[in-house]
């Protein structure tokens, strides 16, 4: 898979648009808030004046995880003329067409997950989430987006989720993986509650509202140390939502991670459940081993691939995870770790490129379902 830059996109956008046959559900796509004043119109008045007062309007509150003017923050062929990456609708489209997507599902990630007042945190959430329906959802009907959540308090998580639950373009609920707490704990079982109530999976994506430090030793010097250590939040947080048993008292619910990575599972599963074996009696309600609680219920996105390249060594990943379900097609567009039009090799067999395309995505989201065209339904 190509890591190249703009050099010869036309030609690989021809060739690759063929291997996907206009038939990819894109589970990651990624859309920043260009400026405060898009989110002004869609605040109520009290938090209007406070954007004056505060002087608010002089942040963006993006996430500095991903700083707009870095060179790596974009791949050159996906950063807009104007602009930071991921705010113009055109150049996601023409990403769209390459790929012939049927579907994309939009995730916002936004400095509002960070904020320490849970009410200001809910007042731009919400903001966000109006801003994405009226300035992308409505204006291309493949599009669908993540409702982006004010994880520091389920309560106002709740609100939000009935307030978007009507609008089916919705398709999942969208929260960092680092924040305060482990995701199993009954803290955030409300928030479960509803997102199994209306169909929702929860989306846990790469990044960290940095509460604490992102490892248990202490803070890191380096943005690598911070990326390589996101796999190790990941399996923290699965292995929480297993033991707490959140899989048990939700049945329906599915989760998903984004920017996890996937390579990590195979001897995270077999280590789970050797311990599980051994220790099992304190945690009663999970009733069969951790894997098969995992490969029922878990996905996982497929960029940034964090495996060998080659598509037998990826389809002996596969393999080794146990199940060739847990796989959804993604292209983390716009970052530049993202792979391109080569996000999915071409070696790999028809049955699982179908499987990672289409009918793992379809499978996942019950929103998606509804609304796709019957030829392409499981």
């Amino acid at each position: 898979m190509s890591r190249e830059g703009a050099t010869g996109t036309d030609t690989r956008a021809k060739s690759s648009a063929g291997l996907f046959r206009g038939e990819a559900i894109d589970c990651d796509v990624h859309v920043a808030v260009p400026a405060m004043k898009v989110l002004v119109p869609y605040l109520d008045d009290y938090w209007r004046e406070a954007v004056t007062v505060r002087g608010l309007d002089r942040h963006n509150m993006n996430l500095t995880g991903q700083p707009a003017n870095a060179p790596i923050n974009a791949r050159p062929d996906w950063r807009p003329k104007q602009g930071n990456p991921g705010t113009d609708l055109p150049t996601l489209q023409n990403q769209l067409d390459a790929f012939g997507t049927k579907f994309a599902i939009l995730n916002c990630m936004y400095g509002a997950q960070a904020l320490h007042h849970e009410d200001m945190a809910a007042a731009f959430c919400g903001a966000v989430n109006d801003w994405l329906a009226r300035e992308w959802l409505d204006k291309d009907a493949r599009l669908r987006a993540s409702i982006v959540l004010p994880i520091q308090n389920p309560q106002n998580c709740v609100k939000e989720i009935e307030k978007r639950a009507g609008d089916k373009r919705f398709v999942q609920v969208l929260i960092p993986a680092m924040g305060e707490m482990t995701l199993g704990r009954r803290y955030y079982w409300p928030i479960y509650e509803a997102c199994e109530k209306h169909g929702l999976p929860v989306g846990v994506h790469a990044g960290s509202t940095y509460r604490f430090a992102p490892a248990s030793v202490g803070w890191f010097s380096y943005a690598f140390e911070d990326y390589v250590s996101q796999a190790g939040a990941f399996e923290n947080q699965l292995l929480s939502l297993v033991a707490e048993g959140v899989f048990a008292k939700f049945p329906a619910l599915k989760v998903v991670f984004m920017e996890s990575g996937f390579a990590w599972l195979p001897p995270f599963l077999w280590r789970a459940n050797k311990t599980w074996r051994g220790v099992r009696a304190e945690t009663p309600w999970v009733k069969q081993e951790p894997a098969v609680i995992i490969r029922e219920r878990v996905r996982v996105t497929l960029q940034p691939v964090d495996a060998p390249i080659d598509g037998g060594a990826l389809e002996r990943t596969i393999e080794q995870i146990g199940s060739d379900d847990m796989l959804l097609f993604s292209t983390d567009f716009p970052h530049w770790h993202f792979d391109g039009l080569d996000a999915l090799p071409d070696t790999l067999s028809p049955a699982l490129r179908k499987k990672i395309l289409l009918d793992n995505p379809l499978a996942t989201y019950s929103r998606l379902r509804e609304s796709a065209p019957k030829e392409i339904r499981p």
